[in-house]
């Protein structure tokens, strides 16, 4: 996997958007973060647009994203939120100039088609919180993604839940969003998992909609050679009048119990305060103890 440069004081960051809409005044104390690590923001032209609930049409955000992939000077894009969107647009942005000189595209929840779209191209991602929600974001998190961007290397030591499957692995790290992840099967932007380390959060789901998407990677072959599985946040579920009878966490462990690699649960990734900072496409091991979680980039 192809590593893009990271960034270094002086370098010029752009906040767009590619899905749901958001005024500069979300993006502020991201701004002044920034600035106090001494890079220069560039702001696109989707930050403040409104086209109902997305932030501009649909070719106002490929402009101004493709805008920002082409622009030299631009060091890396930090996608400004999620929401919905990004899957609209996927198929019509130009990847050609991006793939001669990457850079680092920056986000989580529906960035997750960029980084699965571009985990295909053989480049590395970063899985990160977004502009929209630094402001909440643990000292943890907003430290982990500062070294992440800056190119220092880090590891997580978390510790266990009664609910993981002991065991370590190796392997590349991908996933996302389950609920992204499952919108992209079958299409170009779909992940290979085979022998790679595989991460999942979701927000805001019903928990029959949880079991669904995971029997549908289940039978697409998501878990068929993978190394290892690390859970992040399942926040906010529902459920029906009628209950289904299992939470998020154990709907999970009833996916893998036919298999055989390790699963890491409460990993702080996803819709949480305490969102790490994650390369995807990286080489990474994984080490689930009875009283910890021990995560390294190789």
């Amino acid at each position: 996997m192809f590593t893009p440069n990271f960034v270094k004081p002086g370098d010029k960051i752009a906040f767009v958007s590619t899905a749901r809409k958001i005024d500069f005044k979300e993006i502020r104390e991201a701004i002044n973060l920034l600035e106090t690590w001494d890079l220069q923001i560039v702001v696109g032209s989707t930050i403040g647009m409104h086209d109902h609930q997305f932030a501009g049409s649909d070719q106002a955000r490929r402009e101004d994203f493709q805008q920002m992939l082409d622009d030299d000077d631009i060091k890396a894009i930090w996608c400004a939120r999620g929401g919905y969107g990004t899957v609209r647009i996927i198929d019509d942005i130009d990847f050609s100039g991006f793939r001669k000189k990457p850079k680092w595209i920056i986000g989580y929840s529906d960035i997750t088609v960029l980084h699965s779209h571009i985990h295909n191209f053989g480049i590395k991602t970063m899985h990160a919180p977004m502009p929209i929600d630094i402001h909440k974001g643990t000292k943890p998190s907003i430290d982990s993604f500062k070294k992440v961007i800056f190119g220092n290397k880090i590891g997580y030591t978390i510790p266990a839940s009664k609910k993981n499957i002991l065991g370590s692995c190796t392997g590349q790290l991908v996933g996302g969003n389950l609920s992204m992840l499952y919108s992209l099967c079958g299409s170009k932007s779909s992940l290979d998992t085979m022998g790679k380390i595989l991460c999942i959060e979701d927000l805001d789901e019903y928990l029959y909609h949880i079991d669904r998407m995971l029997q549908n990677l289940k039978r697409n072959g998501y878990f068929d050679n993978l190394q290892g599985l690390i859970v992040g946040g399942m926040t906010k579920m529902h459920d029906n009048n009628i209950p289904f009878g299992k939470k998020a966490k154990r709907i999970i462990q009833d996916i893998v119990k036919d298999y055989n690699f390790p699963v890491a649960f409460n990993f702080p990734m996803g819709h949480i305060e305490d969102n790490r900072a994650l390369i995807f496409g990286a080489d990474v091991s994984l080490e689930v103890k009875n009283d910890e979680v021990i995560f390294k980039y190789i």
